[in-house]
């Protein structure tokens, strides 16, 4: 866990435990777990300074801690529970400044698009900045300034905030922060890229298996020219709830506060 200078570091959240779909970040695709290729293929990027894998220090993590070490990547232990505390632990033993957020069940990330959010975030000195509009769910990244996560941090306590990095008191507090998003698809939001149902994975196991190379990426434009020929395979996992566990977290935040007034 050496530290590193001041820099853009994109801070990879990861946990062996999964509701839906136990183990998913080390389930294989293409001979390699996905947390591998989400890894890999930030590697790409022309921006970032550094990547880091956020793991808990529940038991069951450390064969995330013996994964990282195996491959080199640098790693640190925090929370199980609440993310947001983990976030900022992290950033502040690597000394990130801004920090990319990005999550261990994106295996097809692409770091041309992690560059370009990169690069408007800086262009526009935001001190908050994402992927947004109609993208496929599984390309998301967002970008924030490390005092808005020292904020965060201090000022919150709903779980919806603790569990997902601040989302609710960012979208509640515009007033705060300087931010934006840049709206760079329409009409995608239709598409499923993410891992976190089994079908999540026969899916990006089907797409892994006619496009991966050794040593080499494919990108956003390769996955949508593939499902143009073989539109079949959008069925795989067709149906599931896009960002459902934002959704309960938000159920558990009016549970939170009534509890607060009783």
């Amino acid at each position: 866990m050496e530290k590193v200078t001041t820099g853009t570091i994109a801070i990879v959240q990861a946990r062996i435990g999964s509701t839906r779909l136990p183990g998913k970040i080390l389930k294989p695709l293409a001979g390699k777990p996905a947390l591998w290729h989400v890894i890999d293929r930030l590697k790409y990027s022309k921006l970032l300074d550094d990547i880091v894998i956020a793991t808990t220090i529940s038991p069951e993590d450390n064969i995330v801690e013996k994964f990282c070490r195996e491959n080199d990547f640098k790693w640190f232990r925090g929370s199980e529970t609440d993310v947001l505390d983990r976030y900022y632990q992290t950033a502040k033993v690597y000394r990130a400044d801004p920090i990319v957020r990005i999550t261990a069940d994106c295996p097809v990330i692409d770091p041309t698009i992690v560059d370009e959010v990169i690069e408007r975030f800086f262009a526009g000195s935001y001190d908050i900045y994402g992927l947004g509009g109609e993208f496929p769910d599984g390309l998301d990244c967002g970008l924030f300034a490390f005092w808005v996560l020292e904020d965060l941090w201090k000022n919150t306590s709903l779980p919806s905030d603790r569990e997902h990095v601040g989302a609710t008191h960012m979208k509640n507090h515009p007033e705060k922060y300087k931010s934006g998003s840049y709206d760079k698809f329409k009409g995608l939001s239709h598409h499923r890229w993410t891992l976190d149902e089994e079908a999540d994975l026969l899916f990006l196991q089907a797409i892994y298996n006619r496009l991966h190379k050794p040593g080499q990426i494919f990108l956003t434009q390769d996955i949508l020219d593939l499902l143009d020929r073989e539109p079949s395979l959008m069925e795989i996992n067709v149906g599931i709830i896009r960002n459902e566990g934002y959704l309960k977290s938000l159920k558990d935040d009016e549970r939170f506060v009534s509890e607060k007034k009783t």
